[in-house]
């Protein structure tokens, strides 16, 4: 009788699940207002690089108003929202399509307006049916970060190629972003030699790159429900657990030291659950083209985590700065 209650109970949870019923209007709507959330807060940096050289030189900025009517300042604001937007597209399609390929029911992408400093909390898609194979799992899991860095490395390349080098700014006057290695690497063949006291303006288009590789990492964590979980899963079953407990708690380390938003990434990976699905077919070995596949993630994942993403907010500094 218990098990026939709950039976039923989880009948009626998928039975009125939200993601059920197809709702296009409100995957149009949300991305309609995501993209305006990301062209305002594209307004804030296409000024930073417009005006890099007023800043550094304490001039004054134009009023508002005639910045608004700048065209250059709205064009490169759209381009930074459209670029965004494509990338973090292409990494949904990724999932979206290869749901389709495998026949496994799922929603189109939802996308997260938010007042941030990037526009958006990101975007999603919901698999509403249950994937029944390794390889499946892992063409899922691992096809959004693949296309999401596909998309943002051209980004990355053509946005640091139109940044400008400028005196550095004093650093209780602006935010100072970390660097990937990819970003990194990519930067030293574009400016050979950065001289001391010098900083790297990104182009808008540059940023949003960057917001597309740390998106990457975010996303390739191998924990839980997270796409790094599902092809760590795919390729290591139950073993993966381990895996998932030790980044977990590298996350909450991380945050301490280095950003305080890996404990709060930490702390959602928790309410969405560290658990995995487990796949029927579990004991099947992956082919060896998919362990390949599995090593290329690995690295674009090391070559896409940012440990402080936003230099100088981790919770030691924090702590320090409060005043009691």
């Amino acid at each position: 009788m218990e098990e026939e209650k709950r039976e039923f109970a989880s009948a009626l949870e998928r039975r009125y699940s939200f993601f059920d019923k197809k709702r296009l209007w409100l995957n149009i709507l949300l991305f309609v207002i995501t993209s305006i959330s990301a062209f305002i807060v594209g307004i804030s940096w296409s000024l930073s690089y417009k005006y890099a050289d007023d800043l550094t030189n304490n001039s004054g900025i134009s009023s508002v108003s005639q910045i608004i009517k700048d065209p250059q300042i709205i064009s490169l604001s759209i381009i930074y929202a459209a670029v965004l937007l494509i990338i973090l597209l292409g990494h949904e399609l990724g999932h979206y399509l290869s749901c389709r390929y495998y026949h496994v029911s799922a929603t189109l992408p939802y996308f997260i307006p938010a007042p941030t400093l990037i526009g958006t909390l990101g975007a999603f898609i919901k698999i509403k049916s249950p994937i029944a194979r390794k390889k499946e799992l892992f063409d899922i899991g691992a096809a959004g970060p693949l296309a999401g860095f596909i998309l943002a490395l051209p980004a990355l390349v053509y946005g640091l190629a139109h940044s400008k080098v400028i005196p550095s700014i004093p650093r209780e006057e602006t935010l100072i972003f970390g660097e990937p290695l990819l970003l990194k690497f990519i930067g030293s063949l574009i400016f050979e030699h950065i001289p001391t006291g010098y900083d790297i303006i990104l182009h808008p288009v540059a940023f949003a790159g960057w917001v597309g590789v740390l998106v990457t990492a975010f996303n390739l964590f191998p924990i839980g429900q997270l796409d790094g979980g599902h092809v760590s899963y795919a390729i290591l079953g139950s073993k993966s657990k381990v895996i998932a407990r030790i980044f977990l708690g590298a996350l909450f380390i991380m945050g301490v030291f280095f950003w305080i938003g890996w404990i709060v990434w930490a702390l959602l990976i928790l309410l969405i659950g560290l658990k995995h699905p487990r796949i029927p077919d579990e004991q099947t070995p992956l082919s060896f083209s998919r362990k390949i596949m599995g090593f290329f993630i690995f690295v674009i994942f090391a070559i896409s985590f940012i440990p402080d993403p936003i230099k100088g907010y981790n919770l030691v500094d924090l702590l320090k700065q409060l005043k009691f």
